[in-house]
């Protein structure tokens, strides 16, 4: 699920928006290194919190149990008008555009098709947790086995070596830092498996393995997809294409790289669609067990033993975005407040540890240097974008704030309700 979720689409693009802010080969190295440990260093905060609170919910009940039911409710609010239905349209969006290769697909055609990946997704996860679970392993193998397939093929290459006429540039602190925030938007989704824990068993034990050992995995899949894309193209290439990854396919096996990328595009979007509609609903209803949603909304199915309404209203409403279109305006300027939280929650961690309590069972090696030095370069993240794209921040964060009226005026009749 860690690498199901992570590995989407963005992987196959998002290295020409780092590229853009980075002037030398050195520089986009670095950032894919500094994103990949900040996730890392995430992943391994998620990892004690969720072995001391293996609960269905993930972040939502970290920020609830450290801080307040009001942060808690923040980020399952945000979570559900943008930065998670909104991941569902785009990914489902980005599946139709590369079907659109093979099939006649208008633009409303595109995106009619990432609709039906919505209702399709949500209706298997819907009768049951071990179909969605069984689709999502066969998806990531796939993907999985595809990325080495192509970084091998790749590293077998002899072909001529690409001129680098830009290799050689100063790497300015800003466009480090913006180039890293790229690189996070490509390893996102690496906390949702943390949404799962009250059906996983043994969650105090496996949730912490499986973050650890999925960032790792994809870490490993990134730089090595990366290597390969600056080995066989151009700087300046990479720089200015917007699908990176078939341009190098179509240099490792020629016409018909772009085709075969466009497969790979998408069963891995297939699959990460299929691994946040699977998580995105725990969250809801766990919100609504603690009487911070309407109470149906922590029904669970009689025969299929899943958050069957959480399900359906995720799909109405991330199906909405997808059709109307309206997902990439509320995505792109509330995805980064999402390390805001992340912020708050590592801080958490460390107000945690103080309380006698508290009882991980896997501790966060190098406290409390890590989760500070987690806490400090997300900030930085943070304020990077906001100086870069003041009104779209304003509005980000605008959006959040609404959450916070609407808590109040919901925690008051809370008994009524529940």
């Amino acid at each position: 699920m860690v690498v199901g979720t992570i590995i989407g689409a963005s992987i196959f693009v998002q290295p020409s928006e780092i590229t853009r802010q980075m002037p030398s080969v050195s520089g986009i190295v670095l950032a894919w290194i500094g994103a990949g440990l900040l996730t890392l260093a995430g992943a391994l905060v998620c990892a004690e919190l969720s072995s001391a609170f293996p609960r269905t919910g993930g972040v939502y009940v970290f920020l609830t149990e450290a801080w307040s039911p009001a942060l808690g409710f923040l980020w399952g609010w945000a979570m559900f008008w943008s930065m998670h239905s909104g991941i569902i349209a785009a990914i489902a969006t980005v599946f139709a555009r590369y079907a659109a290769q093979f099939l006649p697909l208008s633009m409303m055609g595109q995106r009619l098709a990432a609709v039906a990946v919505i209702v399709v997704l949500s209706a298997v996860n819907y009768v049951g947790v071990r179909r969605g679970a069984f689709i999502q392993n066969v998806f990531t193998g796939a993907k999985v086995l595809a990325i080495i397939g192509i970084i091998a093929a790749g590293w077998l290459w002899r072909g001529p070596t690409p001129p680098t006429s830009v290799a050689s540039g100063a790497v300015g602190a800003r466009g480090f830092v913006l180039a890293m925030a790229a690189g996070l938007f490509a390893y996102g989704g690496w906390h949702m498996v943390t949404y799962t824990a009250g059906e996983t068993k043994d969650a105090a034990r496996t949730i912490p393995r499986a973050l650890v050992l999925g960032t790792l995995i994809v870490t490993a899949c990134y730089a090595g997809l990366n290597a390969i894309y600056l080995r066989v193209l151009p700087l300046d290439t990479v720089r200015a294409s917007t699908r990176v990854a078939a341009d190098a396919a179509d240099v490792l096996f020629g016409g018909g790289g772009a085709s075969l990328m466009a497969v790979l595009v998408m069963v891995s979007t297939f699959g990460a669609v299929n691994g946040i509609i699977l998580v995105g609903p725990r969250v809801y209803y766990s919100m609504a067990r603690d009487g911070l949603l309407f109470g149906w909304l922590g029904a669970v199915h009689p025969t299929f033993a899943t958050p069957h309404r959480a399900i359906v209203l995720q799909g109405i409403w991330a199906s909405l975005l997808a059709l109307t279109n309206t997902y990439a305006a509320l995505f792109s300027r509330v995805i980064y407040t999402e390390w805001i939280f992340f912020a708050i929650m590592a801080a958490g961690l460390v107000l945690l540890r103080r309380r006698a309590s508290y009882r991980p069972a896997y501790r966060v090696p190098g406290f409390p240097i890590l989760p500070l030095a987690f806490i400090i370069v997300s900030a930085v993240v943070v304020v990077a974008q906001i100086l870069a794209s003041p009104v779209d921040s304003a509005f980000g964060l605008g959006l959040v704030a609404v959450g916070l009226p609407v808590y109040v005026v919901w925690s008051r009749p809370r008994s009524a309700r529940a």
